[in-house]
């Protein structure tokens, strides 16, 4: 929760590109009760429980990967459904590697590393992120061809919080 600077390196293997970027995150806890949350409980036929952790999250990311750079921004809201305490389903109005809805699943691992897995129509995404500490975390992310297992892009980040944002 609150806001990041975000330093992102993805390694296009496919077009053998590199794409450097900053953003600005900002990630809220958000009601049970709000639209947003309600459409997507919809869309999965889920019940409202109390056990669900939802989520917002909006960026400005501006990229080395056009010659005019240009901010770009966003948002999406996440739905943790814990299972137990280290497992669960993810949902997403917005996927992290294609655009559309997604529902992933998601590991805590020994090591308190959050391990996300989403299948979507034509690739797989698989995203690590480890917490460094309170205000740093660093982000690992493949994304695979689904036909053929294959490695499309990688990327790095280092998110770093800003704690003069942060209330009491």
């Amino acid at each position: 929760i609150g806001e990041w600077k975000s330093i992102r390196s993805t390694h296009s293997l496919a077009f053998q590109e590199v794409e450097n970027s900053t953003s600005k995150i900002q990630i809220k806890n958000i009601e049970i009760s709000n639209k947003k949350v309600i459409e997507l409980l919809e869309k999965y036929h889920v019940n409202s429980t109390s056990s669900i952790i939802p989520l917002s999250i909006s960026w400005q990311a501006i990229s080395d990967w056009e010659i005019d750079q240009k901010f770009e921004k966003d948002q999406t809201t996440l739905l943790f459904l814990p299972k137990d305490k280290n497992t669960g389903i993810l949902l997403r109005n917005k996927g992290y590697t294609e655009t559309l809805i997604s529902s992933s699943e998601y590991l805590i691992d020994e090591n308190e590393t959050l391990n996300i897995k989403t299948i979507y129509d034509s690739t797989i995404s698989e995203e690590r992120i480890c917490f460094l500490s309170t205000h740093i975390r660093s982000r690992y992310s493949v994304t695979r061809n689904q036909e053929n297992n294959s490695v499309l892009q990688t990327s790095h980040t280092s998110e770093i919080r800003n704690i003069s944002t942060l209330k009491d």
